[in-house]
């Protein structure tokens, strides 16, 4: 047989474009236990307030939020926020390592999915933006909706 098709997207971190430029992205696997990848299915994870730290050449998650599994067994975890261990090549870990000790630069997880029934963390190299590039990028994102309701208007009027 041949590949599955990717699965549905299970969380997103919307904040993490706001915030940063993501310069580089990587998908790393994630090392769950017990009913997380039921919680993670189900769409009950949350990663908005998540980020990755580098130590002894493993790279974890924090703060990554999976609700507890409610038909879950003794095997289900208890803390919610618990670090997780990302499985990433070594050579990759020590690129982010060296790219993220910059100022100004952050690991931060951009969304979880599921491919080929495993679960999958997308996490970006990013570079902090400031606070007059957000107003810039505001700006731009307002005039290109602008240009487009002109657009639609007069399209209905050309019919």
């Amino acid at each position: 047989m041949g590949k599955k098709a990717e699965g549905k997207q299970l969380a997103q971190n919307k904040k993490a474009s706001h915030d940063y430029f993501i310069e580089e992205t990587y998908e790393a696997g994630m090392v769950l236990t017990g009913t997380e990848i039921k919680s993670l299915r189900s769409g009950r994870a949350n990663i908005n307030d998540a980020f990755a730290t580098i130590r002894n050449g493993e790279i974890h998650i924090h703060n990554m939020h999976i609700s507890p599994f409610e038909q879950g067994n003794r095997h289900n975890p208890s803390d919610p926020t618990r670090p997780r261990k990302l499985l990433l090549h070594k050579q990759q870990i020590h690129k982010l390592l060296g790219q993220s000790k910059q100022e100004g630069y952050a690991i931060v997880p951009l969304k979880i999915y599921v491919r080929n029934g495993y679960a999958k963390l997308l996490i970006g190299l990013g570079k902090g933006k400031k606070q007059y590039d957000k107003r810039e990028a505001a700006a731009k994102r307002d005039a290109q909706r602008d240009i487009q309701r002109v657009l639609r208007e007069k399209q209905k009027v050309a019919r």
